[in-house]
């Protein structure tokens, strides 16, 4: 058993130079929880209970997050999407990430489309980020300088002001949602601190081959979220071949987290809606 994990420990798969840690629960079709960025797969717990009564729900920690090893020699998120999945013999998936999350399920879509059955993504569009206002830039780059000066705590609590959005307060949040963030946040710093996960090679051209992406997309977005992670997942919906959006009210980046109920019923009726595999 991992140490550190408040639920269920996760399995692990050997990926070439490391090794994903990883939930696998349920049976039937195979749905695959895609966690955002210093957090880690216990942010789904909620989507793990209930999607596992009807689906095969798959939730791993991306490399150097959460129980999984920083990689050693250069790769793509992607690349370990599809060698999970490969590897448990479980695609055409459909992909459902949140903030970093959303942008590695897009990027596993264009290169390893054949394993990817549609797309649901929160707050983004693909992992080449396009941020432009003043209030998203503001909280990256301190929480980057905090990180950079060996302050994690600094580092984190500003990272969870993205769980607020610019129109709230974080004080405004569900305390069990901000701790749930904390915690895997820390648990993510203490793995890896400041130097990341890994020499991680970016997928090339993603946005101008968003075209190319023919299976349906859905967005499920805080309505409360800052206008740049709106703008991103606006335009992944728009240049897809079939793209939707629902908006959650009362929530920011991590709607799955503060309004689990909403963001389920949204995923639930996009996934009845799916053709027959």
């Amino acid at each position: 058993m991992m140490d550190g994990y408040p639920h269920t420990a996760p399995q692990v798969l050997p990926v070439g130079d490391g090794s994903l840690a990883y939930q696998d629960r349920g049976t039937g079709d195979p749905l695959v929880l895609l966690h955002g960025g210093l957090l880690d797969h216990t942010v789904w717990e909620e989507q793990l209970d209930s999607f596992a009564r009807s689906h095969r729900v798959i939730a791993p920690d991306f490399r150097g997050h959460g129980g999984s090893a920083a990689g050693t020699r250069p790769f793509r998120h992607a690349d370990d999407v599809a060698a999970l999945l490969g590897r448990l013999d479980c695609g055409p998936a459909v992909l459902v990430g949140v903030s970093m999350g959303g942008g590695i399920a897009t990027d596993t879509a264009l290169e390893h489309p054949g394993l990817v059955r549609a797309l649901v993504v929160s707050g983004a569009g693909t992992s080449e980020p396009d941020f432009r206002d003043p209030w998203t830039t503001g909280v990256l780059a301190d929480f980057q300088r905090a990180l950079a000066a060996g302050d994690a705590t600094g580092g984190v609590e500003r990272f969870l002001d993205f769980a607020a959005g610019p129109y709230r307060t974080l004080a405004e949040v569900d305390p069990e949602v901000v701790g749930t963030l904390r915690e895997a946040a820390f648990r993510t710093l203490a793995r890896i601190g400041a130097d990341g996960p890994g020499d991680v090679v970016p997928v090339a051209r993603t946005w101008e081959r968003l075209p190319g992406i023919t299976v349906p997309v859905l967005a499920v977005n805080g309505a409360l979220d800052s206008e740049g992670h709106l703008r991103m997942a606006g335009r992944l919906v728009r240049e897809v071949a079939d793209g939707r959006t629902v908006l959650v009210d009362g929530s920011a980046h991590y709607p799955h987290l503060e309004r689990p109920g909403a963001f389920d019923t949204a995923l639930a009726e996009f996934l009845e809606a799916l053709p027959d595999r």
